[in-house]
C-alpha cells in the first residue's frame, strides 16, 4: 500500500499490520511482545489491529522488536537543493534578537 494517498485510518492500520508482520517474522507471540515492551496484551492487540495507540506505545513496541533504526529517517529534514541547504543552515543559526535598552 502506498501511504501517500491513504487516509489517516488506512495509514494507522497499515502501520499496525506492518508491526504484526515483524512480530510474526521474529516468532514472538503478542503476549511475549507485550511483556517485552511493558504493555498490556490489549494495548498491543489494539495497535496491531487498528493502529490506534499512543506514541509511547508505538515506540515501546518498535524498541522491543529491535526496529529503532527504522525511525532514524522519520521526519529527518531532507535537503533537495543547495538553496534548501542554505536556508536550513540559516534557520539553524537564527537566534533571538537582543533586547533593546529602555532610554
Amino acid at each position: 500500500m502506498t501511504l501517500a494517498l491513504a487516509s489517516v485510518d488506512e495509514i494507522l492500520q497499515a502501520l499496525g499490520q506492518r508491526l504484526r508482520v515483524q512480530r510474526l517474522a521474529q516468532q514472538i507471540t503478542q503476549r511475549e511482545l507485550a511483556q517485552m515492551a511493558g504493555l498490556s496484551p490489549g494495548a498491543l492487540r489494539k495497535l496491531e489491529g487498528s493502529g490506534q495507540s499512543s506514541l509511547e506505545t508505538l515506540i515501546r513496541v518498535v524498541q522491543a522488536l529491535g526496529l529503532v533504526s527504522e525511525l532514524e529517517e522519520l521526519f529527518a529534514l531532507r535537503r533537495l537543493s543547495i538553496a534548501q541547504m542554505e536556508r536550513a543552515a540559516i534557520a539553524g543559526q537564527r537566534q533571538r534578537a537582543p533586547r533593546r535598552r529602555a532610554s
